[in-house]
């Protein structure tokens, strides 16, 4: 009798248990069983973690700048200053939004959701580890990632012309020169990659790469010029110095974002610097062999391959911020005269000669 009186409590919680870990079960199994449910959570995780790392992207980028000029940076908002960003997101997100009375509101309201848009989706595509670290591993990922980085650009003409003001429109003319000018070198790297690995799969281009030479049989090597004029080119894509015409503020002030603020103006910050870790990620997967560890054996083999993903992309991104923090802001026309006569004609005849090689010695793009 006395020791029957635990017995309904005890059942209780066992039920309890067994209820949720029933739920969890049936919400995984339908989730690995359902292809759209699976790539909606991928999605959610990609969007969450990317957002994240973006944020410490940018308060990296105010310390290195702060760090060049003898300063501290951002120190108050947590310790060291590690919660600025979220501080400052919060306090954007807080005000109210001020639209020109003689601006197209619907135009201008909607160019900085494109852009933000048009940056977050490129990642759909882009695999930051082996086993299926990605949302969507199409066969035309690199096609998509140029698709919508080229897109991204008319965020920046829509807001430009809808401020209805004479700088943003300026700096809407010269975005639109800039992509194109850079674009086209782009297009002409990606192809020497494609020859060489065979596909327009990012997965399988990192793959090519996985040699016995390590770090010495990635594509930064073999492809060393059009490596630099893609790392150069990227800088131009994403508006970063020395080729920041677009935000030039010795000419423009703040360029296509003067009559921004608030949550429109964040939305444009965010797109910018997404594009700048896409742009590394790109690097990082076309050239320096994506997650792969620097050489084929221990200890390299021991650290996982999304961080090495990671160390890679934030490597590059330190390259972008010390040559905002070195190299002074290219005129104009020096940026077109780069563009169209210097990398243009070397990104074109290396087409050719990757080509040629590869056709005459086919063993050149193995290199196992």
């Amino acid at each position: 009798m006395f020791g029957a009186g635990p017995g309904p409590a005890a059942s209780g919680r066992g039920i309890g248990a067994f209820d949720v870990g029933d739920l969890w079960n049936t919400i995984v199994s339908f989730i690995s069983e359902n292809p759209l449910a699976l790539a909606l959570v991928k999605s959610v995780l990609i969007a969450v973690v990317l957002l994240i790392y973006v944020a410490y992207v940018i308060l990296a980028d105010r310390k290195i700048w702060a760090a060049v000029q003898l300063r501290r940076g951002p120190n108050v908002v947590g310790p060291w200053g590690l919660w600025q960003s979220f501080a400052d997101f919060i306090k954007f997100a807080l005000k109210e939004p001020v639209i020109p009375d003689t601006a197209n509101k619907s135009v201008f309201l909607f160019a900085p959701l494109l852009m933000a848009t048009l940056a977050v989706a490129a990642w759909a595509v882009v695999p930051v580890s082996s086993g299926g670290w990605v949302v969507a591993d199409i066969n035309v990922g690199i096609l998509y990632i140029f698709a919508l980085s080229s897109l991204g650009v008319y965020g920046v003409i829509m807001g430009g012309w809808a401020s209805n003001s004479k700088y943003p429109f300026l700096s809407a003319l010269r975005s639109a020169a800039q992509m194109v000018s850079y674009e086209v070198s782009i297009g002409f790297v990606i192809i020497t990659v494609l020859l060489c690995a065979g596909s327009l799969n990012l997965t399988d281009i990192v793959n090519a790469q996985d040699t016995k030479y390590g770090v010495f049989g990635w594509y930064w090597l073999r492809l060393l010029p059009m490596f630099v004029i893609f790392f150069v080119s990227a800088l131009a894509e994403t508006n970063r110095p020395p080729f920041d015409l677009v935000e030039a503020e010795s000419e423009l002030v703040a360029g296509f974002m003067i009559e921004y603020s608030a949550t429109p103006y964040v939305l444009f910050m965010l797109a910018e610097y997404v594009a700048i870790v896409t742009m590394c990620a790109l690097l990082t997967i076309l050239f320096c062999g994506g997650w792969l560890p620097l050489f084929n054996f221990a200890p390299f083999t021991w650290i996982p391959g999304v961080v090495w993903f990671l160390l890679k992309v934030s490597f590059f991104f330190f390259l972008f911020a010390m040559v905002k923090a070195f190299v002074p802001r290219y005129r104009y026309d020096q940026l077109m005269r780069l563009g169209w006569k210097v990398f243009l004609p070397i990104s074109l005849v290396m087409v050719i000669v990757v080509a040629a090689v590869l056709e005459f010695w086919p063993s050149a793009a193995l290199a196992n």
